[in-house]
Order: C-alpha cells, then structure tokens, then sequence
C-alpha cells in the first residue's frame, strides 16, 4: 500500500470564504473558469491543517494545457507579508476552483514544490449542488508502469474535512442562527452544521458577497474597493 505524506487535510472556514471572494472578484473583471492561490498552515505529523491562503495571479490558455502562468514573484513577496504576521504559517500547497483536476495541475504542482516539498493541492467548488464539503485534496504520487517505462507523476485522493478553532466555531454558531440558515440547522445532526452553512455560503456567494459589501461599506466605492 502507498505510504503518503499526508493522510488527512484540514481546511478552516477563513480558507473557504477566502477563496469564495477570490473568485467573485476576479469573475467581475475577466472571463478565468478557475482562480489559483496559494494555502498557508501547519503539519502535525500526517495532518495537514491548512488555517490561511492568499490569492495569486494566474492564467492559461484554454486550448493549449503546456501554456500557463502563476506569478512567483508576487508569491514571494505575499508570503514574506504573512510571515511577518504569522511565522508558524509556513506555505503547505495550492488551491484552484475546479472543479475537477486540471490536465496542468502537475506542472503547477512542480511549481508549488519549490515552496513545499510536499506541496497539496486543495480543489474547492465553489459551486456546489449538494450538501457535503466542497473540497478536494490531492497530493502528487510516482507511478510506477508495468510495462517498465519510466515513471511517472499523478494525484493520490487525500481525505480532506472542514475544522475550525474555538473562536471560528463561535462564529459558524452565530451565522447558524440568522434566518436564512435556521431551517438547515434544525435538520441536520451537530456534525453536519459547518458543512451546511458553508455549502450554503458558496450557492448564495455573489448575494451575500454583495449584500456584505454594501453592509459595511455604504459610502464610497473606493472604500468598498479594498475589500
């Protein structure tokens, strides 16, 4: 049996809103089916808990898989900002919005190992039709062909949950009580409450996306532009 480097990826709820408003900005501006960014966290032996990310810029061609673009540059200097606020944050993969694998997901990968030797890439739907956790994790493997040809690189499935600290499980519970989420949480048993809400989250991304923007920011679109 393959011995992986990770057996289990657990990813915060700022992670998943994070993205969420990735996707929103770069959908008013341009045509990407996906986004790109970078995950930040921690291991505890084969546990990978991935607490923050950070958008970067990325782009490919859609008729040509060899040809793409991510800004390690921009990487770079983004991480070297985070660390300033959190050194314990270390750089541990990548996120895209799917929400499928991409055929040029390994050459990112590749890419992302510079950072991580063990990099993961996390796959977040951000349109989900079903309740259940709208993530994916993936981490790249050898593999070896019977035929005796060289090996090559692929993606083994990684379990993957939704966790979260005492103080974001206080705010998931908040969120639980506004009108829109009462029903769902009635419904479900305990354990299923985060991944309702953030299923929810994501199908009503753009309303509450903008519902929140007004909220906060009434006056001025410049202000509202620095969200």
């Amino acid at each position: 049996m393959l011995e992986l480097a990770v057996q289990k990826v657990v990813v915060h709820p700022l992670v998943l809103l994070s993205v969420v408003d990735h996707f929103n900005r770069i959908g008013k501006v341009g045509n990407q089916k996906r986004v790109v960014g970078v995950l930040l966290g921690s291991w505890q032996k084969k546990v990978l808990d991935v607490s923050n990310s950070f958008a970067v810029p990325f782009d490919e061609d859609d008729k040509d898989d060899s040809v793409w673009f991510l800004d390690h540059d921009y990487l770079e200097n983004m991480y070297g900002m985070f660390k300033k606020v959190n050194a314990r944050e270390r750089i541990v993969g990548w996120y895209h919005t799917g929400p499928k694998l991409h055929k040029n997901d390994i050459a990112i990968n590749e890419l992302m190992k510079r950072y991580c030797p063990n990099s993961v890439l996390v796959i977040i739907d951000v349109k989900p039709k079903d309740l259940g956790l709208p993530t994916e994790a993936y981490i790249s493997v050898e593999e070896v062909h019977d035929d005796g040809t060289p090996t090559s690189k692929t993606f083994e499935h990684v379990t993957s949950e939704i966790g979260a600290e005492e103080a974001e499980e206080v705010g998931v519970e908040h969120l639980l009580r506004c009108p829109v989420m009462r029903k769902i949480k009635h419904m479900l048993p305990n354990e299923n409450k985060v991944k309702a809400l953030y299923t929810q989250i994501f199908i009503k991304r753009r309303e509450t996306s903008k519902t929140l923007q007004w909220a906060l920011f009434p006056s001025g679109s410049q202000t509202r532009s620095m969200v």
